[in-house]
């Protein structure tokens, strides 16, 4: 079995360099700088227990691959570049071969099951660093990170038990769910934070943080949307710690900033949240003025950690 992890950045780089390094057949698609310093020099791979330096191809776009019946996708991009991805994979040959979506956000899965009919959502909890091209950064031991896999919309077959046994051998944790979509939305609810964590200039702002989460229950409730109570199962086999030389970033969205991409995932987060409301008729001011703040930060007009309250209650006003 092959694995085509599509998008190196901190979460397609880490899994890619693991499993490698671990003997399984991998092959990266990147672009940019990453793409030139992956195929140049291998792409190391930094944890609390050293340092070691995976090589694998690496491509530009899919259509450099031959894609065979056995191969499986790994979708590790963010939601924002999802479409073009699809529309890549399916110009370039995919048809029956699985598509894992190990993406934050619920919206990926849907897209992607337009385009191919075997398609599974993952739930990742990977605290990982992607700053410098050539280079990712995990900072959890004893395993590195933990995934909830299964069938979109629902279920389990081969194809999740089979990547389940290869993550969980290659010091992972993976958990098959037949409801994996649960466990995506308690991690939606959680990732609601990411963009308050990249504006705020405080370590949390804890309060708001629950009036944006009550906001996003209140309607998932009205939606009908179930979600997990509680993390997923294994999370006391990873555990935070540091590595030496090596200063945690933060959030997914953060990481953006720090890279300077001009665009971010909040549309994907809090944004799956304004939907929902404006599908089932429910405001929703806060969720809508982090969206905002987010295009204002994605284009330069805020400073990454330099938001205040006051900035976000202008925001609600506007609406």
């Amino acid at each position: 079995m092959r694995i085509i992890v599509f998008g190196l950045g901190a979460i397609g780089g880490v899994v890619a360099a693991q499993l490698s390094l671990a003997g399984h057949s991998i092959i990266g698609i990147a672009r940019g700088a990453q793409f030139e310093a992956v195929r140049r020099s291998g792409l190391v791979l930094l944890r609390p227990d050293g340092r070691k330096t995976a090589t694998f191809p690496v491509h530009a776009d899919p259509a450099e691959i031959t894609f065979n019946g056995g191969d499986i996708v790994l979708l590790a991009m963010k939601g924002q570049d999802t479409a073009q991805a699809l529309s890549q994979l399916k110009s370039a040959g995919v048809v029956d071969q699985p598509i894992f979506c190990f993406q934050n956000g619920v919206a990926n899965e849907p897209a992607a099951l337009r385009f191919f009919k075997n398609v599974y959502g993952v739930t990742v909890m990977l605290p990982a660093d992607f700053e410098r091209p050539g280079e990712v950064a995990a900072y959890c031991v004893p395993k590195t990170g933990i995934f909830d896999i299964g069938r979109f919309p629902g279920g389990i077959d081969v194809a999740v038990e089979s990547l389940c046994h290869v993550l969980n051998s290659s010091g992972f944790v993976a958990n098959a769910r037949s409801n994996v979509m649960k466990s995506k939305y308690r991690k939606l609810l959680a990732n609601l934070h990411n963009i308050i964590d990249a504006a705020f200039d405080t370590p949390t702002e804890t309060q708001f943080y629950a009036k944006v989460r009550a906001e996003a229950e209140g309607v998932l409730l009205a939606a009908g949307i179930e979600w997990d109570a509680s993390d997923a199962s294994a999370r006391s086999e990873m555990n935070m710690t540091t590595i030496p030389g090596q200063e945690r970033i933060g959030s997914s969205t953060l990481q953006s900033l720090v890279r300077g991409t001009g665009s971010l995932e909040t549309n994907y987060l809090n944004g799956e949240i304004v939907l929902l409301g404006r599908l089932h008729n429910i405001d929703t001011p806060y969720n809508s003025a982090l969206c905002t703040m987010s295009e204002k930060l994605a284009n330069g007009q805020l400073s990454p950690k330099s938001a205040k309250n006051m900035q976000v209650l202008e925001e609600l006003c506007q609406k």
